[in-house]
């Protein structure tokens, strides 16, 4: 067996019903997907490509130089299109897939990289991050999901539920993880992930993961301390540029 490749897949979807054209909206003066692509090119990966449904997205990646490949416009997921993507770049069963949301500017190579080394444990197959936080009025917020992990760092559950729920007052606070959407993957799994139906708890919560734990696979974490900024709607870039928050170097 030899040594696997690690591949950074970057999902960029043209249509958005809340920010249409998002990954081409210019981070002080650069398309968004420009911004992350050189966040993503720091972490030393074997390789990384954007995956795009729009050739306006694709002509701009190779315009900076970049790699963009050309996926069906109708893929449920970030998860199906790296499937896709994955696919035409013809990897071997353990090469690993770092699913790097489009939409995530802030992301550095700490981050990618920390996600990598999980899979330093041939055993691991589906890696993800995780943040510890304690402020419970954000994890009473269901746009920010949370992850019950057991001793060894696999995933229990995700939910936009504020879990564990406290039934004694006087207990401890618990310490909340909030779950970043950036995941990695052996090929072999990522391809057999995406041969899975929808699942009941995935429909509830709206978590593709969770269809993943249904269906008895393991999901690994480690801890890191980003924000997970992702930028939603036109008010979060705008937010952003006028408070000058971004920083390629964080």
């Amino acid at each position: 067996m030899g040594k696997p490749r690690f591949i950074g897949i970057i999902p960029a979807r043209y249509a958005s019903t809340r920010f249409p054209g998002k990954p081409l909206a210019l981070i002080h003066g650069k398309p968004m997907i420009q911004v992350v692509c050189e966040q993503v090119a720091q972490a030393g990966l074997d390789q990384h490509v954007v995956a795009t449904d729009d050739p306006r997205i694709q002509d701009v990646v190779r315009q900076f130089g970049g790699q963009a490949l050309m996926t069906r416009p109708d893929h449920p997921s970030g998860t199906d299109r790296c499937g896709e993507a994955a696919d035409q770049l013809q990897l071997s069963d353990d090469d690993v897939v770092i699913n790097i949301q489009g939409d995530e500017p802030f992301i550095s190579a700490r981050e990618i990289n920390l996600l990598a080394g999980l899979f330093d444990r041939p055993d691991v197959q589906i890696g993800t991050l995780v943040k510890p936080f304690s402020d419970k009025a954000r994890a009473e917020n269901p746009n920010v999901v949370k992850a019950v992990l057991a001793a060894d760092g696999k995933a229990l559950y995700f939910s936009r539920y504020p879990i564990p729920y406290v039934r004694d007052p006087q207990a401890a606070t618990p310490l909340y993880h909030q779950h970043l959407g950036i995941y990695a993957y052996r090929y072999k799994t990522l391809k057999a992930l995406t041969q899975l139906t929808p699942s009941t708890l995935e429909s509830c919560e709206k978590l593709e993961q969770l269809r993943w734990l249904e269906n008895g696979y393991n999901i690994h974490t480690a801890a890191c301390s980003y924000e997970g900024i992702g930028i939603d709607t036109p008010e979060d870039l705008a937010r952003i540029e006028q408070e000058s928050i971004f920083s390629p170097a964080h």
